[in-house]
C-alpha cells in the first residue's frame, strides 16, 4: 500500500498546485491514499470548511493539524462531525474535534494519529503517553497507523519515533516547513522522517513574503505576515506499508520545485 503525505499546505498557492499536480504524482507513485497537513491551507491561517472541500475533491483522504487549528472560527462548526479532518490528540479534554481517525480505503481500515509536540510550543498533555492510549485503541482496528507529530524540537520528533518504533507504521514530523534528508526504516518496522517540509510558496521564507520576514529581523516595527506569491514547491513522503504487519517496507521523499 503506497501513501503520500503531504508536507504543510500554505495558502492558495500551495492548494493551486496540488490542483494542478496532484493527480500526476498520484499516478507516477502508484498511491493508494493521500493525507496532507492542512493547519495552514485556508490564507496560511487555520482552515475552512470551503478549503477542506476543496483539498478533499482533490484526492486527499484525510487531513492533520497543529497549532494553528482553531485561527479560522468556523471550524468549530464542522470539526466535531467530520472524521477526516484530525488535530492533535494531547489538547486537554472537552476541546472539538478527535486526535485521531480510523478511515477504510478501499476495504483497507487505516488509523490516523495527529499530535503536538511540547517544546517551543504550547504545553498541553504529554504526547508520549497520549500516544500510547491512541496506538492501542487503533490497534484493536488495524495494524496500518499513521502519525502525524507536529513539532517544532528535532530531538522530539525523533524520541517519539523510536518510542512507537514497531506499533505504527510511520511517525512523520510537520511544523517547521522545512523537508528534511532523514527519512529511514527503524529497527521495528516503523518508517519515519524529521520533517515533511511545506507544500507552498518555493521563493519565501517558510511560505511567507521574504521581505516582510527580513523587515521583521531588521527592525523593531511590528510586521504583518503575508504569504508569499510566484512559483511553487510541493514537499511529501512516500510510504509503501505492508498491508499484513503494518509494517513500513520503503520509504522516499517528494521534493518538487515548479520554477
Amino acid at each position: 500500500m503506497n501513501t503520500l503525505i503531504i508536507g504543510d499546505i500554505v495558502g492558495r498557492v500551495g492548494r493551486n498546485i496540488l490542483k494542478e499536480k496532484l493527480k500526476e504524482i498520484i499516478e507516477e507513485n502508484k498511491i493508494n491514499l493521500v493525507i496532507a497537513n492542512a493547519e495552514n491551507a485556508a490564507g496560511g491561517n487555520g482552515i475552512t470548511r470551503k478549503v477542506a472541500d476543496e483539498l478533499f475533491e482533490m484526492g486527499i483522504s484525510a487531513l492533520t493539524m497543529g497549532n494553528h487549528v482553531w485561527d479560522q472560527k468556523e471550524i468549530f462548526n464542522f470539526i466535531d462531525d467530520e472524521k477526516r479532518i484530525i488535530r492533535p490528540a494531547n489538547y486537554l479534554p472537552n476541546t472539538p474535534g478527535r486526535g485521531s481517525s480510523l478511515l477504510n480505503i478501499n476495504n483497507i481500515k487505516i488509523g490516523i494519529i495527529n499530535l503536538q509536540g511540547t517544546v517551543f510550543m504550547q504545553c498541553n498533555k504529554n504526547p508520549f503517553l497520549i500516544a500510547d492510549d491512541e496506538v492501542k485503541a487503533l490497534r484493536e482496528h488495524t495494524n496500518i497507523i499513521l502519525v502525524d507529530f507536529h513539532a517544532e524540537a528535532t530531538s522530539e520528533k525523533i524520541a517519539l519515533g523510536h518510542y512507537l518504533d514497531g506499533r505504527v507504521s510511520c511517525v512523520y514530523g510537520t511544523h517547521t516547513h522545512v523537508q528534511t534528508a532523514d527519512e529511514k526504516i527503524l529497527s521495528g518496522g516503523t518508517g519515519f522522517i524529521t520533517d515533511v517540509g511545506m507544500t507552498g510558496p518555493y521563493d519565501s521564507v517558510l511560505g511567507m513574503d521574504k521581505d516582510k520576514i527580513i523587515k521583521k529581523f531588521t527592525s523593531s516595527i511590528p510586521v504583518k505576515f503575508d504569504i508569499a506569491k510566484g512559483p511553487a514547491q510541493i514537499n511529501g513522503l512516500v510510504i509503501n506499508i505492508d498491508e499484513n504487519t503494518g509494517k513500513c517496507i520503503d520509504i522516499y521523499r517528494i521534493n518538487k520545485n515548479y520554477i
